[in-house]
């Protein structure tokens, strides 16, 4: 069996899939990719499923062993990497040799990095999904992020190697956004005009204490709601929390699945992956917009990727 050895892991690598949506009430959040978006687009260029196993990397990437070789695709960011000092394309499909190494570097652009390898990652599944949940040490290889000296397993190859990548079109069509479009939250009516005009018409800085649990936001404090204490009840992916202080957080896929602050918005479907892109002292803004607006949306973006146009050869 292939295998793929990590000589350094970066500053944060993960196995990643798409999730274990629906233990929210046994308190579990799904954890996946952050950007899904990202590992679904370089799981295709390997001819994975979408949601096949694939490297996580936050901000700094790391240097891999290809015993056996391999088909990749790096997909997200642009975190710099080459093979035997050549440097390699982001959404590309490519193939390395036996004993060669990839390595990568700091983020070029956004928060993280996808490494696709043809076969997937192979570990022991957790909950239906092979995702790392840091906060609970589950899932993933050994529930924690990845160490040097390492060693994964990959699937058998399936498939001859195909040079074929992204188009540009779709790229531009599906980058992600700095002004992230939001849908009124359960407790939007509890704020003030005001609160809401300050809210959206205000830039926000992410912060460096951000994580896979949830984005801090700073900028203009909105003023607490007066409804009195609010019962703990289930909260959403993408749901953006107004705290004591007044500083929004965007709970993301490690998130707590129930919380007791009043929620603003929440981010849709079509934005989440941009979540996942942002990193700290970016900033960014909300727009509000219907719900029909965002069914929509998501809907545009799932046509884009199901389209005979995403990828070119």
């Amino acid at each position: 069996m292939s295998s793929i050895q990590i000589q350094s892991p970066g500053l944060f690598t993960t196995v990643q899939d798409l999730g274990r949506p629906g233990f929210g009430p046994m308190g579990l959040s799904p954890s996946g990719a952050a950007d899904p978006l990202s590992l679904r687009l370089g799981n295709r260029l390997v001819g994975n499923a979408d949601g096949a196993a694939a490297l996580e990397m936050t901000l700094v990437g790391g240097t891999f062993l290809f015993p056996e070789g391999g088909v990749v695709s790096l997909a997200g960011s642009d975190f710099g990497g080459s093979l035997d000092d050549q440097l390699l394309p982001v959404w590309t499909a490519i193939k390395i040799s036996r004993g060669q190494t990839l390595r990568m570097g700091p983020t070029r652009s956004g928060a993280r990095c996808y490494l696709c390898i043809q076969g997937g990652i192979e570990v022991n599944s957790f909950m239906g999904s092979a995702s790392t949940h840091i906060l609970s040490g589950l899932g993933g290889f050994e529930g924690r992020a990845l160490r040097k000296g390492d060693v994964l397993k990959i699937g058998q190859p399936f498939m001859a190697f195909r040079e074929r990548k992204i188009s540009p079109h779709a790229l531009k069509r599906l980058s992600p956004r700095k002004t992230l479009r939001v849908t009124p939250g359960p407790q939007s009516d509890w704020f003030a005009a005001s609160s809401e005009q300050l809210f959206y018409t205000n830039a926000y800085r992410v912060t460096e204490d951000s994580n896979r649990m949830g984005l801090r936001l700073e900028g203009a404090a909105i003023p607490p709601h007066f409804k009195g204490p609010m019962i703990t009840e289930g909260v959403a992916l993408g749901a953006i929390q107004i705290p004591d202080a007044g500083q929004p957080i965007i709970l993301f896929v490690e998130q707590q699945t129930t919380g007791g602050y009043p929620k603003i918005a929440n981010v849709i479907s079509a934005d989440l992956p941009s979540i996942g892109q942002l990193r700290p002292r970016d900033e960014i803004r909300c727009e509000k917009i219907t719900w029909e607006m965002a069914r929509a949306l998501f809907k545009e973006q799932e046509e884009i990727i199901a389209s005979g146009e995403l990828m070119v050869e």
